[in-house]
C-alpha cells in the first residue's frame, strides 16, 4: 500500500528511526515502525484489518479516517487517499478498495477537547 503523510515533520519522523525514538520513545518508536510496515507490505486496508493493532474506522467528528493502536492511549491516524472514500451499497467503507492513506497525526485522541 502507498503511504504518504500530511505534514512533512510526520514524514520525516517515520523515515528515521532515530529520530523517531529520541521524539516519540522507544516504545511509541517500535509501535509506529511495526504499523508502518504492516501498511507498506499490505496491497489493501482489508489487508491490516484484521491484524495486532486494532486497525477500525473512526466515527463522529472523525468520519473517514481510521486508527491503530501505538502505545496506550496513542493512535495512529490515517485516512484513505481515494476521494471520495469507497463504500458499498449500505454506505460502509470498502476496506478492500482502498489502496492509499494517508498518515494525519499521532495523538491520544480521547483527551482532545
Amino acid at each position: 500500500m502507498r503511504i504518504s503523510f500530511k505534514q512533512r515533520k510526520l514524514r520525516d519522523l517515520a523515515n528515521n528511526d532515530r529520530v523517531m525514538k529520541r521524539a516519540l520513545g522507544a516504545l511509541r518508536a517500535r509501535k509506529l515502525r511495526l504499523r508502518l510496515t504492516q501498511l507498506e507490505v499490505a496491497t489493501t486496508l482489508e489487508d491490516v484489518r484484521h491484524l495486532a493493532g486494532r486497525y477500525h474506522a473512526l466515527t463522529g467528528d472523525r468520519k473517514g479516517q481510521w486508527s491503530c493502536d501505538l502505545d496506550h492511549p496513542y493512535r495512529l491516524i490515517l485516512s484513505p487517499s481515494e476521494l471520495p472514500i469507497p463504500v458499498n451499497g449500505d454506505g460502509q467503507f470498502m476496506w478492500s478498495e482502498i489502496r492509499s492513506v494517508v498518515v494525519i497525526e499521532i495523538v491520544d485522541y480521547h483527551n482532545e477537547g
